[in-house]
């Protein structure tokens, strides 16, 4: 069953500006990774693999940023 998402963006003046705020928000709901999911059948164990595999890099670029590698 698909997931339905309200994402509202007011267009001021720069579309682009706009429109860049849209990925973001649509990045950050997961919409994108949500639709992927629904192509193609994932199993459990490489839906964990994968979310462990993203946490680990997200921790190791937050290590880089505060200067701590």
């Amino acid at each position: 069953m698909a997931k339905k998402s309200n994402i509202k963006i007011n267009v001021i003046g720069n579309v682009e500006r706009s429109l860049r705020q849209l990925k973001k928000k649509i990045e950050r709901e997961g919409v994108v990774r949500d639709m992927k999911r629904q192509v193609y059948f994932e199993p459990p164990t490489q839906r964990r693999r994968k979310r462990l595999m993203r946490a680990v890099k997200q921790n190791y670029m937050r290590m880089i940023s505060q200067h701590l590698i």
